[in-house]
């Protein structure tokens, strides 16, 4: 049986552990958090609904004990500082990064082996300093984000297309934002045929346009960062890697030449496994779609350039 550790208490990463302790993907589950008796709380409240809701998951909530987090087989990463309106993913770096990083040393302590979803924002540029930071294979280093646009995107799919979200194949790649993810409307079906054959070219640009300030539009609307998406998001990136799925996910992993990029966390469409993530998949992108990459590349990598800059 596996021990999944989901590290800061706030919205999404208790949506996350919730989600986690319902399916009974673990024997364990431990959430973690700075702020005095936040994690234990809501641990307790969620094992409340277990004689409710019919699941067995051992759940236990800590402040700052690392030490329970040991033997951990996948952590999962969601503290630091939420989006507030207005604000962009990128204004977080400098106070997230510090987080992450302590995070993952402190993780390691205790997990030498354990496989890591990162969650926290600017998410790829976070990825990518869990991956430097760690030294770990880059296999075991994984962001979430793609995983949470491609599901925006086939909600703003199937509401155009008055459809069920399940039966619609549609992925985005590329950088986790506002300006930088690229929804690939191209490659869209509805039950192995391609969406383009129902909406118009106006209509598909709305929906793409609405995926890709999709995060925002919610900030807005809630006056902080979503949680049920993004928590139902990390569910499923855990999942397949418990289960061994070897489910084809959108995730924000290292680039060595794939999609003509180096040295960067982008997000691309890879096989979840036991081991983390085990290939990326080539799409083989047209040139607008490769030229949409290539930007959304020197966006991130400008971010991650800002990672120099601080004292870690």
């Amino acid at each position: 049986m596996s021990k999944i550790t989901v590290v800061g208490a706030g919205a999404v990463g208790a949506t996350t552990a919730d989600n986690i302790a319902r399916k009974e993907l673990a024997s364990e589950v431990v959430l973690l958090d700075i702020k005095q008796g936040f994690a234990e709380g809501k641990a307790l409240d969620m094992f409340q609904t277990a004689a409710i809701l019919g699941w067995d998951t051992k759940l236990k909530g800590v402040t700052n004990d690392y030490s329970q987090t040991a033997n951990s087989d996948v952590v999962v990463i969601t503290s630091g500082l939420p989006r507030k309106p207005g604000m962009t993913r990128e204004e977080l770096i400098g106070v997230n990064a510090g987080i992450v990083k302590s995070v993952v040393d402190n993780i390691l302590k205790y997990s030498p082996d354990a496989i890591f979803v990162i969650v926290s924002n600017p998410m790829d540029t976070m990825t990518y300093l869990a991956l430097k930071a760690s030294g770990l294979p880059k296999n075991r280093i994984i962001g979430m984000g793609g995983a949470l646009d491609s599901a925006r995107f086939k909600c703003y799919l199937s509401l155009a297309m008055n459809v069920s979200p399940n039966d619609l194949h549609a992925s985005v790649i590329g950088g986790h934002g506002d300006t930088t993810m690229i929804p690939l409307t191209r490659l869209a079906t509805w039950n192995g045929t391609p969406v383009a054959n129902y909406l118009d070219e106006a209509t598909l640009g709305k929906v793409a346009a609405d995926t890709m300030v999709g995060g925002a539009t919610l900030t807005g609307l809630l006056g902080t960062s979503a949680w049920y998406a993004p928590g139902a998001a990390s569910l499923s990136v855990v999942e397949s890697i418990i289960r061994d799925e070897k489910r084809v996910i959108p995730c924000s992993v290292l680039l060595e030449g794939e999609y003509g990029q180096s040295d960067i966390c982008l997000g691309v469409p890879v096989v979840l496994g036991k081991t983390g993530w085990e290939k990326i998949i080539d799409y083989n992108l047209n040139e607008a779609e490769q030229a949409l990459f290539a930007k959304s590349a020197d966006a991130v990598r400008n971010m991650n350039n800002v990672l120099s800059t601080l004292e870690l």
